[in-house]
């Protein structure tokens, strides 16, 4: 005769329970991190704004360098917010690419990553040509053998200044939007890592 284990008797599966919690708890994580953290940039870039601290930067961008610049900002935020809702989607599914080799998945979230990265390097890149044209615009203004002549001065020392403050807030810009759009890249990175470590893990329990 065949004793049935009282149901009190049973073993405890604390571990499954935590993984169906924190499948649960953390669907669409890294989207709430995304919006969260842009949400916190934009308030900042706002209250910037209204104490105006970016009229200057407005009033030197004479090349639109600072236009540009925003732009490829723009367009690298979409695409990292396009990235992460894709890499969202296959975090809560893990058995998604199952059949698939690790090494596809890898190369898979290479490119998911490889183009936001490029943007943001972009962005350092067009700072710094907006630094270079600051500083050429400055020295241009500079003549040494008008240095005597006063009416020469005023305009040289105009010139001096507006090709500093367009090297300066290009500078300022060109790294601000790199450090922002890297945060979202690590928000992105994070989950493509967990995406392959929940791939790699669920295979194993589906061998086991």
């Amino acid at each position: 005769m065949t004793v049935q284990r009282p149901q009190a008797w049973a073993k405890p599966r604390p571990f499954a329970l935590l993984k169906t919690g924190s499948v649960t708890a953390g669907k669409h994580v890294i989207v709430l991190r995304f919006v969260l953290l842009n949400v916190l940039a934009l308030a900042l870039v706002a209250a910037v704004w209204e104490r105006g601290w970016l009229n200057g930067m407005i009033a030197t961008d004479v090349y639109h360098l600072v236009k540009l610049n925003c732009v490829i900002f723009a367009v690298g935020l979409a695409l990292c917010g396009h990235r992460i809702m894709q890499v969202s989607d296959d975090l809560n599914r893990p058995g998604k690419y199952f059949a698939s080799a690790v090494e596809a998945l890898k190369l898979r979230s290479a490119l998911r990553l490889g183009a936001v990265r490029h943007v943001a390097h972009t962005i350092v890149l067009v700072g710094l040509i907006g630094t270079i044209i600051g500083f050429i615009i400055a020295l241009s203004g500079v003549n040494a053998q008008a240095a005597t002549d006063p009416h020469a001065i005023a305009p040289m020392i105009s010139t001096l200044l507006l090709g500093m403050a367009i090297a300066l807030y290009k500078t300022l810009v060109g790294s601000v939007l790199n450090v922002w759009l890297m945060a979202n890249y690590r928000i992105l990175e994070g989950g493509v890592v967990q995406t392959i470590i929940n791939t790699v893990e669920h295979g194993a329990g589906v061998k086991s």
